[in-house]
């Protein structure tokens, strides 16, 4: 199994950047996948999320300026993020879980810095 995101880099405030999240190795149309973030200092939290049915869920802090969408052809995952803020600096992971009754399997990507300074 295998969760490979990029996209990640330096922006200025007011920037957009998009996150790709490339996975393998498991039935990726059957996992809901999730984006996360972890500031230093911080503890990791739940930016936001798609089902596999593609029923999406944002935290409110980036509610209208985040979109999560996913490509099951491609088993990749996207994070568009738009009007960037200095608070929006963080190590961004993707996260596949299996949430079909009796299922347990959760992966993790190595993550990708997303830098909001000018």
């Amino acid at each position: 199994v295998q969760l490979v995101e990029s996209g990640g880099g330096l922006v200025q405030p007011g920037g957009s950047l998009r996150l790709s999240c490339a996975a393998s190795g498991f039935t990726f149309s059957s996992y809901a996948m999730i984006w996360y973030r972890q500031a230093t200092g911080k503890e990791r939290e739940l930016v936001a999320d798609i089902s596999s049915g593609g029923r999406t869920k944002y935290d409110d802090s980036v509610k209208g300026r985040f979109t999560i969408s996913r490509d099951n052809a491609e088993n990749t995952v996207y994070l568009q993020m738009n009007s960037l803020k200095p608070e929006d600096t963080a190590v961004y992971y993707c996260n596949a879980r299996d949430r079909r009754p009796g299922r347990r399997d959760d992966y993790w990507g190595q993550g990708t810095q997303v830098t909001v300074s000018s």
